[in-house]
Order: C-alpha cells, then structure tokens, then sequence
C-alpha cells in the first residue's frame, strides 16, 4: 500500500483509540454482513466502521435485523485477514449510507492494524 486515503487515515486513527472494529452481525443465526462491491464486479466486501454509532446508522431497511458487533483488533489480526484473503472478500472502510466507500484487500488493512497494535505494546 503505497499512499494511504485520508479516509484510511480517519479510520485507522479511530480503531486505534478503541483497538475495535465494528461490523454488522444477524443475531439470529450470527452471520456477518457481506454484500456486492460498489466499486468492482463480481466482488464482495464486508463493511466495516470505526465506531458503533457509525455502524448502527446502517440497519436500516435491508439490514434491519442486522446489529454492530464489535471485532478486536487482536481479532481481526488473527483470524479475519487470512479468511477474508482466502474468500476473496474486500474491506469496506467506514461504508457510507450511499453505498461509496473506500474498499481495500483485507491485507493491506490489517498492516496498517498490525502497526497501531504494535505501538500499543
């Protein structure tokens, strides 16, 4: 990753002060949410916000029986960059009620996790 957005920036600033993501989860059957890209066909992303107020102004509509569920960054880290590498699944950065945001391999995010993590210890 070259040169990191300033909606980037914003949302790893943000996860660092809490060392949470936030995405949207079905509580009856404890599915995440995943949906088509906006910016690649034939490619799905997994929002993702920095905070839980941000995450909460989603469900609505189509996603109303979803609720935020946070994700450690430890989490993350561990678990959910492999799998969503290995599922093909981008990262939707702060996902915005228009659908635009800012979709990045779940790599790239979790290397600039892995520093916030690392100034931590």
């Amino acid at each position: 990753m070259n040169e990191v957005s300033p909606v980037v920036q914003r949302f790893i600033a943000n996860v660092s002060e809490s060392l949470q993501l936030w995405g949207l989860q079905d509580p009856s059957n404890e599915e995440w949410l995943v949906c088509d890209s906006g910016e690649y066909e034939d490619a799905d992303v997994m929002p993702l916000w920095s905070e839980a107020t941000l995450a909460q102004s989603h469900c609505t509509e189509d996603w109303s029986n979803f609720v935020p569920a946070a994700i450690s960054v430890d989490d993350f880290l561990e678990f959910w960059v492999d799998d969503l590498n290995q599922d093909d699944v981008l990262v939707g950065i702060d996902w915005r009620s228009d659908d635009d945001c800012e979709e990045l391999e779940a790599f790239e995010i979790g290397q600039l996790l892995a520093d916030v993590e690392a100034d931590e210890d």
